[in-house]
């Protein structure tokens, strides 16, 4: 399977675990970016990744098993954060990645990539958070509301819809048109994205970002974080506190932008990370 998006990103697919591991990408032979989403998919990189492929780094962002375009399904013990980190673990690999690899991630898929470098799941040569899930940050309300499995039950394909678009027109704030709505919101229109998405949120717990401080304060790898000011879960003061514990860490705010920044400031995200990513 191979689809261009329009933007020099082409959409392609890799066999993990036997199924269709379905990842963006763009550029050809520079140094690999690893790019994961969490409650959202892969369209949450593509504002910044022409630009990243632009640079010559080789940015690769997936859509987790079950998710956007993926294929398999989640369930509650597969859609863990530490099931998930070995997941990737295992797409990396079917893609032949070796050696050190940079790691950018954004929601749920920042404790991902928290996991990967803390657990030495792969060898993470710097790692970046998107407005990413950190220490007790998470899972915030409207999520925590389908750990209940009587509420995940109950609801309706139209309710969970309407709930995600809720959410997916707060985190793009002054980015959100009908047409990019529409763009993010397309794959919960299939019934197993659906469960897989349920599974994820069932799975959220915020011990498994707790749990990776300490070796996260011993951690020397340089991170960035990149912080949608106006966030009203993941909020700036868990990235000040991140910055202020954790070492070697920057912080670089994004004004008037929520949880999906990428989309409010791409230019000027996409040379952050091309700058923390070639130094």
């Amino acid at each position: 399977m191979r689809e261009t998006t329009g933007t020099g990103v082409l959409r392609t697919a890799v066999q993990v675990d036997g199924e269709n591991a379905s990842y963006l990408t763009a550029g050809q032979d520079g140094p690999a970016v690893l790019l994961l989403h969490g409650t959202y998919w892969s369209r949450v990189w593509l504002p910044v990744m022409g630009r990243l492929a632009d640079a010559g780094l080789r940015p690769l962002a997936v859509d987790l098993p079950g998710l956007g375009r993926s294929e398999g399904e989640l369930t509650p013990e597969t859609a863990t954060v530490p099931a998930l980190a070995d997941w990737v673990a295992r797409f990396a690999s079917a893609l032949k990645i070796s050696g050190p690899i940079a790691v950018a991630g954004h929601d749920i898929g920042g404790a991902i990539a928290q996991h990967l470098l803390a657990q030495d799941r792969l060898e993470v040569s710097r790692l970046a958070l998107v407005n990413s899930v950190t220490y007790d940050s998470w899972p915030a309300p409207h999520v925590a509301r389908f750990r209940d499995p009587v509420i995940a039950a109950a609801t309706t394909a139209d309710e969970l819809l309407a709930a995600r678009r809720q959410a997916v027109t707060s985190a793009l704030a002054g980015a959100a048109t009908e047409q990019l709505i529409a763009d993010y919101l397309d794959p919960w229109t299939d019934p197993r994205v659906r469960r897989s998405w349920l599974a994820m949120a069932g799975a959220a717990e915020s011990r498994y970002t707790l749990d990776l401080v300490p070796a996260l304060k011993r951690s020397t790898t340089p991170k960035l974080l990149i912080w949608g000011e106006d966030d009203g879960f993941e909020t700036v003061e868990y990235a000040e506190k991140f910055a202020s514990e954790i070492p070697r860490t920057t912080l670089i705010r994004i004004p008037e932008a929520d949880h999906i920044p990428t989309e409010n400031a791409p230019c000027r995200i996409a040379r952050a990370l091309v700058d923390f990513f070639t130094t």
